[in-house]
């Protein structure tokens, strides 16, 4: 299995670039590290579990987010594979809204977000984040 973390430069253009305006929400699949994994001495108090370095991400970024007009829609942790396979269950699912690609766009480039990006790479092991339209009509 690829352990993605970071986004690959084609699949942030694709996401720059993409022609529909408009909020967009972003589902987070995420799988935790079982320790956190930060640079030596980069941060203090650093032996915690992957998730809680997340959280603190999580954290300081769910203030940005919000400052953008963002909002967190519905997050969970995942209990029972009913259809598919199960060998590696996420940790966690969260759905994010934005207001609009730019504003995501905007955050990642935010110096405060970067600064938050510390305790995402110490906690996370891997994730998919998928960028969806919001609603849909394949259930009515």
């Amino acid at each position: 299995m690829n352990k993605y973390r970071q986004p690959t430069a084609d699949q942030v253009r694709d996401i720059r670039d993409h022609p529909r305006k408009g909020p967009i929400h972003m589902v987070n699949l995420l799988k935790f590290r079982d320790r956190a994994q930060y640079p030596d001495g980069e941060v203090a108090g650093g032996d915690v579990s992957g998730r809680e370095a997340y959280l603190k991400y999580g954290k300081a970024v769910g203030e940005i987010v919000a400052g953008l007009g963002g909002r967190i829609v519905w997050s969970g942790q995942p209990e029972v594979v009913v259809i598919g396979e199960s060998g590696d269950l996420w940790d966690e699912v969260v759905v994010v809204e934005y207001p609009s690609r730019d504003a995501f766009l905007q955050m990642i480039a935010m110096p405060e977000y970067h600064a938050a990006h510390v305790h995402r790479e110490a906690g996370l092991d891997h994730q998919q984040l998928i960028e969806c339209c919001p609603g849909g009509d394949a259930i009515s």
